[in-house]
């Protein structure tokens, strides 16, 4: 089984995201900021092969963690979602160029979640 992370500030959003992923087949793990993300996917690394992150958290934010994150070359391979309420354009493409593969705004619904996980090639 494929495990996935869910970083959001909201218990809320992570349960609901959490609860997606499992009817499609992931294990998951979460974490409430990008800090505590990357102590999670350390210790998780071998196993995580997607993470959906919020872009407002506190401690780190979802960008700063997309920028961390993929300065590993060695997580390149790990699919990344930004799951935010950030609908500006500008934001969408700093995200994207930071090392997202997809983008998706707030709200959102379990099929637009799906749907872009088969965009990204990581959902049949």
């Amino acid at each position: 089984m494929s495990k996935a992370m869910v970083v959001d500030d909201s218990k809320a959003i992570r349960m609901f995201l959490s609860k997606t992923l499992a009817e499609v087949g992931y294990e998951v793990c979460e974490a409430a900021n990008g800090r505590e993300a990357l102590r999670v996917f350390e210790r998780e690394k071998a196993a995580i092969s997607l993470v959906l992150v919020d872009w407002n958290m506190p401690e780190m934010n979802g960008l700063e963690f997309v920028r961390e994150f993929r300065s590993d070359p060695g997580r390149a391979s790990v699919a990344l979602m930004m799951v935010t309420t950030e609908t500006e354009v500008e934001q969408m493409v700093k995200a994207l160029e930071a090392g997202a593969n997809e983008y998706v705004m707030k709200p959102f619904t379990k099929e637009i979640i799906a749907d872009k996980l088969r965009l990204m090639g990581v959902l049949q």
